[in-house]
């Protein structure tokens, strides 16, 4: 397995002027579901599937693990030394700047790096169509950022994010706020100067939840994995929709989550510093 992660992890790029990079944040520290990116799923940790959907994007010329330093991801990079996938491990908190210095890594090595996707460890069905669907609208546009998610149509758990390098390195600059630190990209959403647009699905499938952070989402991840992974490794979307309407049940399993909790508490905390210095 380590031969097909290389050999997949240095791709023939479609054009030399332009390097587009998949960075991968992954961490085990899960408050809610301890070591959640490194569950078995299938016989392979959480981790895993991701890295190989993302791997099979045609548009992603690079893709590299963005854990942190702390004692407790060694096995992270334990297990992308094993299968040969490169990873980066910076700061714990501040994610943007692990982000940033994922991305002078890349351009350190490879002597460019225009476009940067992210993509989170706990979307194992985080789908390579849609990926290419959104990067394909970023390098025929004149946009800063790019995503699927503002507002969100897709499924929780498919959620993709694309930005220029410079725009990424701007908000590593100026980014100050505790949830502009935390989730990489609210300083670009946010800031009205970066060109923005937003790809929509057809449908607004958003109140499903196929992201893993809750041990009820695991179960769900397991039953649908258990269902359509042998017949298909790389299922899709739809292959997933299909499940769901013959088996409605599944969906029941982890419906009363809420989407983006995590970045809803930094906001708070955003709130709560704004208030105490009045």
């Amino acid at each position: 397995m380590p031969k097909k992660f290389w050999k997949l992890h240095w791709k023939q790029k479609e054009d030399s002027a332009r390097m587009i990079a998949a960075i991968i944040q992954a961490r085990t520290g899960s408050k809610r579901l301890p070591g959640k990116v490194l569950l078995d799923l299938e016989g392979k940790p959480v981790l895993w599937h991701v890295v190989n959907r993302v791997l099979h994007s045609k548009k992603i010329d690079h893709v590299i693990v963005a854990t942190t330093t702390l004692d407790e991801d060694n096995r992270i990079e334990e297990f992308c030394r094993k299968e040969g996938i490169s990873f980066y491990r910076g700061s714990s908190d501040d994610v943007l700047s692990r982000y940033y210095n994922a991305a002078q890594d890349i351009r350190f090595k490879e002597g460019q790096l225009n476009f940067i996707v992210r993509i989170t460890a706990d979307c194992p069905f985080i789908d390579p169509e849609i990926i290419d669907i959104v990067v394909e609208t970023m390098i025929t546009s004149n946009y800063d950022y790019v995503s699927n998610g503002l507002p969100p149509t897709y499924p929780d758990g498919l959620d993709v994010e694309i930005f220029t390098f410079n725009a990424l390195k701007e908000a590593y600059t100026h980014a100050r706020l505790l949830s502009e630190r935390e989730h990489v990209t609210p300083y670009i959403i946010k800031n009205d100067s970066f060109r923005k647009l937003n790809v929509s699905n057809d449908k607004d499938l958003s109140h499903l939840r196929w992201t893993l952070d809750e041990p009820e989402d695991y179960q769900f991840i397991q039953k649908v994995c258990n269902c359509l992974f042998k017949e298909n490794p790389l299922f899709h979307m739809q292959d997933i929709l299909n499940l769901l309407s013959k088996h409605p049940e599944l969906e029941k399993i982890n419906k009363k989550f809420q989407r983006n909790e995590g970045y809803k508490k930094s906001l708070e905390h955003d709130e709560l510093i704004s208030e105490s210095r009045l």
